[in-house]
């Protein structure tokens, strides 16, 4: 455990440059005086690190000192290998460069941990996208990376789905997400030059564009200045949480059978297994609230359950399901009389 928290520090260090006894004791969650005396035993050990008194002191290593990958543990080697994604690092333009660190990592490792790792590369493979989904080119997708990295501005020509179709936005590029194989840029409406508070920003909230609509790009020399506290992971965790709000507005009590509970996915499923009870009129039926999109969507999508399922409420969505099912067997009913035959054994039934 010491040994564990030592390496921390140190790489703690490395990448942060000088930190405090406090800020330390935070990031490792132990007390201040446990970081004093790990940096008793990491400078008895002859580990170049000091620390200044004050205020604005802190330890530090002393420049360019670096500590090799030993101290990893066989689940962190593994984990290290377990996350990497040619694919879409290709798609960034840094494959050669993750192949490249990739190699150092792994000869960086004691033996035993490079061929726990080799395993894991072996025999694990991330591949994100959905079973039913196609590639979609990104043709612009090096360039927004770039612009996000160097944090500038950007002019892009963009397709949305509502008139006008093709736009022109001006853009304060905040960072670039990944979701289900599909590249998405959180950004801002970017402030011109002569308009306030200043160029590179934000006039706005961020929203969320998809790559593959960007139909052209134009960097541009002014600086992206990102909101204070703004957190990428967090704010998607946030626009998740208020799509699937805005997704779902309504709600519909229905009751299915058992080979109708085992077609349900999604939100639909969740609903059933969260809330469902037993039918107290169907034995082996399940009831339960669900959330739904719309009236029109939850129409189509409880048709195919057919006779599996049942909507009890709301009255009018249970209405249109009603009068669909009358129109599909009067068609069904009427379609086969042109058929020499083939209307007999229905009305001889």
């Amino acid at each position: 455990m010491k040994s564990s928290r030592l390496l921390s520090i140190l790489l703690l260090l490395q990448t942060r440059g000088r930190m405090t006894a406090a800020e330390l004791a935070g990031e490792l969650e132990v007390s201040v005086r446990t970081v004093y005396r790990d940096a008793e035993s990491l400078a008895a050990a002859g580990v170049p690190l000091y620390g200044d008194a004050g205020h604005s002191g802190g330890y530090q290593l002393l420049d360019g000192y670096r500590t090799r990958l030993t101290g990893l543990a066989a689940g962190e080697a593994e984990a290290l290998f377990l996350t990497s994604m040619p694919g879409p690092a290709a798609e960034l333009g840094l494959g050669r460069a993750l192949s490249t660190a990739q190699l150092k990592l792994r000869a960086a490792l004691p033996a035993e941990l490079r061929a726990q790792a080799d395993r894991m590369r072996l025999r694990f493979h991330l591949d994100a996208p959905g079973w039913y989904a196609e590639h979609e080119e990104t043709p612009h997708l090096a360039r927004v990376a770039d612009a996000v990295w160097r944090g500038r501005v950007v002019e892009v020509r963009y397709r949305r789905w509502k008139a006008p179709h093709e736009v022109n936005r001006r853009l304060a590029p905040y960072g670039l997400v990944l979701k289900a194989g599909r590249w998405y840029l959180v950004a801002a409406t970017a402030a011109g030059p002569d308009t306030a508070p200043g160029p590179g920003t934000a006039a706005g909230p961020p929203f969320t564009y998809r790559v593959d609509q960007i139909l052209a790009v134009r960097e541009t020399d002014e600086e992206c200045v990102l909101p204070d506290g703004f957190e990428l992971a967090s704010h998607w965790r946030r626009t998740q949480a208020e799509f699937h709000e805005r997704l779902y507005p309504e709600e519909a009590e229905v009751r299915v059978s058992a080979r109708a509970a085992a077609r349900l996915t999604g939100a639909q499923a969740r609903a059933l297994a969260a809330t469902g009870t037993p039918d107290p009129e169907l034995p082996g039926w399940t009831r339960a609230v669900m959330p739904i999109e719309s009236q029109d969507h939850a129409e189509a999508q409880f048709l195919q359950l057919g006779a599996e399922a049942e909507v009890l409420a709301p009255p009018a969505l249970r209405r249109r399901i009603r009068a669909a099912a009358a129109a599909t067997a009067a068609r069904y009913g009427t379609a086969c009389q042109g058929t020499p035959g083939a209307g007999d054994a229905d009305r001889n039934g």
